[in-house]
């Protein structure tokens, strides 16, 4: 059979991701993600490894920037195929994409004017990677592809999307390839999710796969569990009441501020926390908790049980929704406590960046992550426990206190992907381990090596590999 995998992003490290198969004279991606490191932003900016036009479709795991967010270049510079993915995402998709080209629209406009201002030239152009029209030239290439549903995306290729449990629509992708009377099975993990989130259902297993690319966020690290996260968020929550400061949210528009919201609406029904201003500012991520309201048939057990009480999982009084940037400022002006929960999750952008001035150089102030920060991003400088920080060319001492709370993750830890894996009876004659940190990587692939006897890859950027 002639096969072959490029793997075009989130190799040695953890954004971009981006793979290409080729099947004889078909192509497709799984996946077109913005680079999110700072080291390696440029990379969006490079022609594609292939010409856009000679891919045959895009396959999309979830709708995570760093797996979507270079659709919108793919087809300005060619690409006009078909994109599959599951209905939430394609909805969610379509919100995160065209927030993705004002911001970047609006971040090129502020940077030429402050380079302008210091009299610095900037290495990349003064323009967005794409603007609205591209994204409007995006959207109607997407076709909804339903869980378990077999789709013919190519000569060939047919792939069935299967719950991921890692965000709202979240997908791993098996692929039957066909060839010369051969069939390979072909699993792509996207991004595992862990068991016993909420709202969200837990991932789906495999009993087979010939050739498996799992992901490796984090393949050499242990997450604090689930149950943990009400303790660790009244904790934190009750600690900086007493300190008379605000606590600042960086949140993931998807999945990461509607769990916040929900474990917030738990321990506001059990008394643990005082009732206290609530703000979610991101109109991304309000657009996408009513994208969560339009699907109740994704909810799991426990979610569809409190809706079925008349009990929101994601709303309570406090709670404001900031949409414009009239409410977005006003949070700034409140006095006393407040929990403030914005875009970007790893403060590469957004609103968050303006609460964070605010806040970081306040001692009674707490900046909580809850989700994963990339090397390079301004998310990991903070938590790293800098003396300064840069926001907006302006350097600001880091007084607040920073805190983490590792059972958020979405991504499956070291244990939890061993156990994803544990279903599959038969020896996959590839696998191939990518999506993580050099190190991250390496270690889940020696530790599948030593202990099933796997025949474990960590790919390289750009280099082909026959299968």
């Amino acid at each position: 059979m002639d096969v072959e995998l490029t793997f075009l992003g989130a190799a040695g490290n953890v954004t971009g991701s981006c793979t290409l198969l080729r099947l004889g004279e078909h192509r497709i991606l799984i996946d077109c993600g913005l680079f999110q490191e700072r080291a390696l932003q440029s990379r969006n900016w490079e022609p594609f490894f292939v010409a856009p036009g000679s891919v045959d479709a895009v396959l999309l795991t979830h709708a995570h920037l760093d797996h979507c967010g270079r659709l919108p270049k793919l087809v300005k510079d060619g690409f006009g195929g078909k994109v599959f993915c599951t209905p939430a995402t394609l909805e969610i998709a379509r919100v995160l994409l065209f927030d993705s080209a004002y911001l970047q629209e609006e971040d090129m406009r502020k940077k030429k004017r402050r380079h302008e201002k210091q009299g610095k030239i900037s290495p990349f152009p003064y323009e967005p990677l794409y603007a609205k029209e591209h994204v409007e030239d995006t959207v109607p290439l997407f076709v909804p592809a339903p869980y378990a549903t077999p789709v013919k995306v190519a000569p060939g290729i047919t792939a069935r999307f299967h719950e991921a449990g890692h965000i709202f629509g979240s997908a791993m992708i098996e692929l039957t390839l066909e060839q010369g009377g051969e069939i390979l099975t072909v699993v792509f993990s996207g991004d595992v999710g862990r068991l016993n989130l909420p709202i969200i259902n837990d991932p789906h297993q495999f009993e087979h796969a010939d050739v498996l690319i799992v992901e490796s966020t984090y393949g050499n690290r242990t997450h604090g569990t689930v149950e943990s996260i009400p303790d660790e968020l009244a904790r934190v929550i009750m600690d900086t009441h007493r300190r008379g400061g605000n606590i600042v949210i960086p949140g993931f528009a998807v999945e990461r501020t509607q769990e916040i919201l929900y474990h917030l609406t738990g321990l506001l029904r059990e008394k643990r926390i005082p009732p206290l201003l609530t703000f979610v500012d991101s109109p991304m991520a309000v657009k996408v908790t009513e994208i969560f309201s339009k699907h109740p048939e994704l909810f799991d057990p426990e979610t569809v049980e409190l809706l079925r009480n008349g009990i929101s999982p994601y709303d309570f009084p406090g709670l404001t929704l900031s949409r414009t940037v009239e409410q977005s400022k006003a949070i700034n002006q409140i006095r006393g406590v407040a929990i403030i929960i914005a875009g970007s999750g790893m403060c590469t952008g957004g609103r968050v960046k303006h609460h964070l001035i605010n806040n970081i150089s306040r001692h009674e102030s707490t900046i909580l992550f809850v989700g994963y920060q990339s090397p390079g991003t301004l998310g990991r400088q903070i938590l790293d426990g800098p003396e300064e920080v840069r926001i907006f060319g302006e350097f600001l001492p880091v007084k607040a206190k920073i805190e983490k709370i590792s059972g958020f993750s979405g991504h499956a830890d070291h244990e939890e992907l061993q156990r994803w894996m544990s279903s599959i009876k038969n020896v996959p004659r590839q696998v191939f381990v990518n999506h993580g940190d050099p190190e991250s990587a390496a270690a889940l692939a020696a530790d599948l090596t030593s202990s099933r006897g796997w025949s474990c890859t960590v790919p390289e950027y750009q280099v082909q590999y026959k299968l």
